[in-house]
């Protein structure tokens, strides 16, 4: 697919990808892996949205469930609690924001679609943990992001075998995306799942091999900020992992990546920068 041509609508209006965009990570949880990436007042929620924003954010990605290895998992309505709490302050700052909302659950998807106009809902199991999931969204008429993984992040760790991790990442995607398109659902994003039941060597492999996933057509979100995969490499933590991550995503921009979901947007913006004036953009 030419990357000129790529696009992805959003509450009516159009979002052209046709160069790369940068989705900002809000966290209104206590346990987030990334210490730097936890929000849960209402002014570490407006400070964090402003900062995405003036750096050149265009997606606010909100998320109330940790998923990081071995998280502690929480009931829906805790969920719907932090993310609505999280989501109405953000409206009435900053009302124009597109916004994300990170969840597996379709009954948190409607509750957020309905009451808040979220335009994304960006689903890490791409379906797998809860099966109203795909028709919610054909119902919700949002766009979607399709993640792969295994398991539950409870288990993900152990679910890392694999013959093939890239052709098997891709089927997995591919048979996904065709069960979307027949229930009416067009406004897809893809997202491998780096860190997601995958282990170091496995991600990297996707990593190199990213430009594959082109051939599904759809738009390609990496998510690899601060990720295990960048700090456990160099012996060190997500909170000194930020030269890593900005390398990682200058790689995942090459394989074909039009979305970076990251935690530090000015350094992402500045990444595309590059990687634009290098393409001649």
């Amino acid at each position: 697919m030419d990357k000129t041509t790529l696009t992805i609508n959003i509450n009516k209006s159009t979002l052209n990808l046709s160069s790369p965009i940068v989705m900002g990570i809000l966290n209104s949880t206590p346990d987030s892996f990334f210490k730097g990436n936890r929000f849960t007042t209402d002014r570490s929620i407006l400070n964090r949205v402003e900062q995405i924003l003036m750096d050149g954010g265009n997606i606010v990605d909100v998320g109330g469930f940790s998923t990081r290895p071995s998280a502690e998992p929480i009931g829906q309505d805790e969920e719907v609690k932090r993310v609505s709490s999280a989501l109405e302050v953000i409206l009435k700052k900053f009302p124009q924001t597109i916004l994300s909302v990170d969840t597996f659950r379709s009954g948190v998807a409607r509750h957020v679609v309905h009451n808040y106009n979220v335009g994304i809902i960006n689903d890490i199991s791409g379906g797998t943990l809860d099966d109203l999931m795909f028709e919610t969204i054909a119902e919700l008429d949002v766009a979607y992001v399709l993640m792969h993984t295994r398991g539950t992040p409870q288990t993900m760790q152990s679910l890392t075998n694999y013959q093939d991790v890239v052709a098997e990442v891709f089927s997995f995607l591919e048979k996904r995306i065709a069960r979307l398109h027949l229930l009416g659902v067009n406004n897809i994003i893809i997202d491998p799942g780096f860190g997601f039941a995958k282990t170091m060597d496995q991600n990297y492999d996707i990593l190199r091999k990213l430009s594959y996933f082109k051939e599904l057509n759809t738009p390609i979100l990496a998510g690899i900020s601060r990720k295990s995969m960048l700090y456990k490499l160099i012996d060190s933590t997500p909170e000194l992992a930020l030269n890593t991550t900005t390398a990682a995503n200058m790689l995942a921009l090459v394989g074909g990546a039009s979305i970076l979901r990251v935690h530090d947007v000015k350094e992402a913006k500045e990444t595309i920068m590059i990687y634009n004036q290098y393409n001649n953009h």
